[in-house]
């Protein structure tokens, strides 16, 4: 992606469902559970870069010696520092005596993530603090087992403010800093709830106080308190958690809008946010790895057991496509063949592009994840020059045409060429210059391989989305003009980001979203900007209903136009204005039709179509408009909290 939109969030957790002594006698290391949840959180590190934190609770621990820890990190390479740290406390203590890490018994009492229960979390903020105290797990720590809570996970929830006041109206205090803490406080609630009942029942009956924890371990129902949290809930989320005395749960949201997966065998249980990292890790077939039902929750008892039950009743199936096109990583085999699909069905709108002119066209790519969808669209490219040429051969057989009079041409001079053309310089760091030299830094963040083409030549590089259009014009554009081409097309494999999104991306400022500008400029320069004020009071209005009733105004600012006006005013919006180039640049996006044809499952298309799958939703996008028309600069996220 050439603009650099913040990921979705990664989540991990790994159960071990055998004692230490059982990995250190089968592996011969006690970290064999520790070094799961790295490898599992290191295979997702894509979807997290600005802070990390793990989790563990140890099970059956004497009275007196604590049971949950946590560590987070927001440093830069944050992940491999904490896991660095960790290990670096383990060989510290061993080389003091104090730990024997060939000893189960010593290893669970001494390091603090020997435990059997370990969660992992990789963070890309959309609201809140972004340092070190915005990173999960958070931790709700009481003096009983079945009260004490660590959660994290992979959402938005777009009423968080109406949960604070929620929470505010049992006559609770909350901080009002993350969405994250309204969930722990929530979940928390109800656990209380179910804890203090069991509790007072057995204190009545005059059950002895040090079995009374037992009693509340074997009867407490996490799907029952799960249930009474969902009724509230609104947003996409996969949400991890574990109870003091063992219990863990990992559940997904009732349209399936995150992603979550599940591996078990006779040794361990584990959930991820995508598939593969499970795969690999476990070394497990495709099969033997499955995705945790939407509305459903993955209960693991403290003696080890995984149960799937429904929580909340399913709703529309939503999985957000934006996973499959750009988020999850690409050596999953179905998002492979999607990602293939998505370039092919680029063919057509490049080959009206190009005016069919294979002769005179480079074709390439915007490292680095564009790059299946490139070898789709050279596939489809392929496929269509193969086609003509078997009918042009068939022709010429029925006319007696000789061959060699249009083989040269129509095979080896106007086969589609592929080329390695921009290279990013991925350590290349901006922060040096001073704001007033920020972009001429940026527009060295790419590179190009020179000599490769000609000045009569078009120049086709594919991205797999396009959002603010920023570093298109202040670097990628630039760079690639040096070439200096005929025409730069840039084709997006993800169609016109025209809404913000609100479950879990940080797309939630309209006024940031090329496209959105695109229509903006339209309408004033036609004198049609009375359109964006009637569109803010129809917001207002909107935003003055109940939430259930809520519509998209927003959609009126995009009806006068069609797809391809727009995308040609993206054109000329990322065309440098100061380049001594005086090439064309065409800028061609995916249809929503094309994208489904590739995508056809994970059908969560609201930041294309405006169509989102909750009521929050629509609430977020009426006050992403009247943010953008207040000039508040406010994302909804924190309006809303």
């Amino acid at each position: 992606m050439s603009d650099p939109i913040h990921h979705e969030c990664g989540l991990a957790l790994v159960r071990l469902k055998k004692d230490l002594g059982w990995y250190q006698q089968k592996y011969d290391s006690c970290l064999w559970g520790f070094q799961r949840l790295y490898l599992l959180m290191e295979k997702q590190h894509n979807r997290g870069q600005d802070g990390v934190g793990v989790g563990c609770c140890k099970l059956n621990m004497p009275l007196g010696q604590p049971y949950l820890f946590r560590e987070r990190n927001a440093r830069r390479d944050s992940l491999i520092k904490m896991m660095e740290m960790q290990l670096k406390n383990l060989s510290r203590l061993e080389r003091k005596g104090i730990l024997n890490p060939n000893d189960p018994e010593s290893f669970k009492s001494n390091f603090d993530f020997g435990g059997e229960v370990l969660l992992g979390h990789l963070r890309y903020g959309t609201s809140g603090s972004f340092g070190e105290g915005g990173c999960h797990p958070y931790v709700r720590r009481t003096n009983y087992l079945t009260k004490t809570l660590m959660v994290l996970g992979n959402f938005n929830m777009t009423n968080a403010r109406d949960l604070n006041h929620h929470l505010i109206d049992r006559g609770q205090h909350p901080v009002f800093d993350t969405d994250t803490q309204t969930v722990l406080e929530e979940i928390g609630y109800h656990l209380d709830e179910a804890h203090d009942a069991i509790y007072r029942r057995e204190r009545d009956a005059g059950t002895k106080g040090e079995k009374i924890p037992a009693i509340i371990s074997e009867e407490i129902d996490i799907v029952r308190i799960l249930e009474k949290c969902a009724d509230i809930w609104d947003g996409g989320y996969s949400i991890a958690g574990v109870i003091g005395n063992g219990d863990a749960f990992v559940l997904r949201d009732p349209n399936g809008i995150r992603p979550c997966f599940y591996y078990e065998n006779d040794e361990v249980i584990a959930f991820a946010s995508e598939r593969v990292p499970l795969m690999t890790v476990f070394d497990a077939e495709v099969d033997e790895v499955h995705e945790l039902p939407r509305g459903h929750v993955g209960v693991m008892d403290h003696r080890g057991g995984l149960e799937i039950r429904e929580y909340t009743e399913q709703l529309d199936e939503r999985p957000c496509s934006f996973e499959r096109i750009y988020f999850s990583r690409g050596n999953d085999p179905d998002i492979y063949r999607e990602r293939m699909k998505l370039g092919e069905n680029l063919v057509p709108q490049i080959i009206e592009g190009i005016d069919e002119d294979f002769d005179k066209t480079v074709f390439s790519f915007i490292p680095n994840t564009a790059e299946i969808a490139y070898h789709g669209m050279m596939d489809g490219l392929r496929k269509l020059r193969r086609d003509q040429v078997k009918h042009k051969l068939i022709e010429a057989a029925k006319t007696g045409e000789p061959i060699d009079n249009f083989l040269d041409s129509l095979i080896l001079k106007s086969w589609p060429r592929g080329e390695k053309i921009a290279h990013k310089d991925i350590k290349l760091r901006t922060f040096i210059a001073q704001e007033k030299g920020r972009n001429q830094m940026v527009s060295h963040v790419y590179d190009v391989t020179y000599g490769q083409i000609q000045s009569d030549e078009t120049l086709v590089v594919l991205d797999d989305s396009i959002v603010r259009g920023t570093t298109l014009r202040d670097s990628i554009i630039g760079i690639l003009s040096r070439l200096d081409p005929k025409k730069i097309m840039v084709v997006s494999t993800a169609p016109q980001i025209r809404y913000p999104d609100c479950y879990g991306i940080d797309m939630s400022a309209l006024g940031r979203f090329i496209v959105f500008q695109a229509a903006v400029n339209i309408l004033e320069r036609t004198g049609r900007h009375n359109l964006l004020t009637d569109v803010y009071y129809r917001c207002i209005e909107e935003l003055e209903k109940p939430v259930g009733e809520m519509t998209n105004p927003v959609k009126a600012i995009y009806a006068p136009f069609t797809n391809e006006e727009l995308s040609a005013e993206v054109s000329r919006m990322v065309t440098p204005e100061e380049t001594k180039w005086k090439g064309e640049v065409q800028v061609i996006f995916q249809t929503v039709d094309a994208m489904r044809d590739a995508i056809p499952r994970h059908n969560g298309d609201w930041y294309f179509t405006g169509d989102y799958p909750t009521p929050g939703g629509y609430k977020v996008v009426n006050q992403a408009f009247v943010a953008y028309m207040n000039k508040s600069g406010e994302r909804p996220y924190d309006v809303l909290l």
